[in-house]
């Protein structure tokens, strides 16, 4: 494994790890889960996928990270207990995908990447800025993954105490983050594949399969036996061994990303 590459693009941090091989060579961009790991660079250690002719560049999402709330998680845990959708989880994800088009511009000029489709992959909420590349921009995209996933927002909601009281403007933004319902957005956009740990939160678990039997043969399932959430232990913040449950979704994401690859 070659040494970590960071920097920052457009302002988003990133951890980049070098091809195998030299020359330019094709792309593939992660965003990290809110979970552990919850950084580019402890997602970076926990899913590597070495050895692929490929850049893997993780980008740090905001609110994590060098970019975590007046630079502590304290700062973040207060507006998930203040307003976990509307404080958290929708701008999370909808400034992560905003921001992605300049970062790729500037990564383009930064990097030896290749020209052509990229490979993007997201782990739980960073998979609902995966989903929203695929089915709200035209990024061209030659594979794409899914690692526990957050497919639809209303039961990482869900996962919060209490209900959540929705009105109009909350109701119309986690609604906009369903992409079960937005199925028909990412059909024929690229392969996916949908890594999903059994012992997932059963809501997330259910629409990993769901999302699946929705595409059809353009979705592959590769479910892990033990593996929860999380792929990281606390906090998650820097770069860790890889767990043994982790080290097997690595090996599953490298194997798809270098069939597509080939």
């Amino acid at each position: 494994m070659q040494s970590p590459i960071t920097g920052t693009a457009a302002g988003v941090p990133f951890t980049a790890l070098p091809p195998a091989g030299e020359g330019p060579a094709p792309l593939i961009v992660t965003w990290h889960m809110l979970d552990a790991p919850r950084s580019d660079a402890a997602f970076a250690a926990a899913l590597p996928m070495d050895g692929l002719p490929a850049w893997r560049v993780h980008l740090g999402m905001p609110m994590c990270g060098a970019r975590m709330v007046d630079g502590s998680m304290d700062a973040g845990l207060a507006l998930l207990r203040q307003d976990p959708l509307m404080s958290v989880l929708y701008p999370f994800v909808r400034q992560a995908f905003e921001e992605f088009p300049a970062a790729l511009a500037t990564l383009r000029e930064q990097l030896p990447v290749a020209d052509g489709p990229i490979g993007v992959l997201g782990g739980s909420l960073g998979g609902a800025v995966a989903l929203r590349v695929l089915a709200d921009s035209d990024v061209p995209v030659f594979a794409a993954a899914l690692v526990n996933a957050a497919i639809r927002l209303r039961p990482v909601v869900d996962l919060f105490p209490g209900d959540y009281p929705y009105d109009a403007e909350s109701t119309a933004a986690v609604d906009s983050l369903d992409f079960l319902a937005k199925a028909g957005q990412l059909a024929g956009r690229a392969p996916l594949l949908v890594v999903s740990g059994e012992l997932d939160h059963p809501a997330l678990r259910a629409d990993a399969l769901s999302l699946v039997d929705e595409l059809g043969g353009q979705a592959e399932l590769a479910s892990i036996p033990g593996l929860a959430h999380p792929l990281a232990e606390e906090p998650g913040i820097e770069p860790a061994p890889q767990l043994p449950l982790t080290r097997e979704v690595d090996r599953v994401l490298t194997e798809w990303f270098g069939r597509h690859l080939s």
